[in-house]
């Protein structure tokens, strides 16, 4: 009886929820990487204005600077992660190519793996003096 190979679905039900998991966390911390520069975009209009001291500002130019880098690591970090995941998946697609098969009047032919060919080394010269 000869066999299709079939994928493992629940491997790659996982692999697709951590991509998706990935994915949503690049999202959420760019929202809020977003987020923090409108702030301090206000929080410089308000400076402009007369509102807060440059002390205050440059409190804050500290504190935001801060919370970008620790963001843009965590962007990095998921998207990393998603590359990751993303090749684990294409190393199981990649796994599922169909195996060529052929029914005949003896039976079902082939399946069977192709011989490689072995690629010899190239035979170097001596350079004569």
């Amino acid at each position: 009886m000869v066999q299709v190979k079939m994928m493992n679905e629940e491997l790659f039900s996982k692999l697709h929820k951590e991509v998706t998991i990935a994915g949503e966390l690049i999202r959420a911390r760019q929202e809020e990487k977003q987020g923090l520069l409108d702030e301090f975009d206000a929080e410089c209009k308000r400076f402009f204005f007369g509102k807060i001291s440059e002390k205050s500002l440059a409190a804050s130019v500290k504190k935001t600077n801060k919370e970008l880098i620790r963001l843009d690591s965590e962007i990095r970090r998921n998207i990393s992660r998603a590359r990751i995941v993303a090749s684990k998946i294409m190393q199981l697609s990649s796994a599922q190519a169909p195996v060529a098969f052929r029914a005949s009047l003896s039976g079902i032919v082939g399946g069977g793996a192709k011989k490689v060919k072995k690629k010899h080394a190239k035979h170097h010269k001596k350079k004569r003096k």
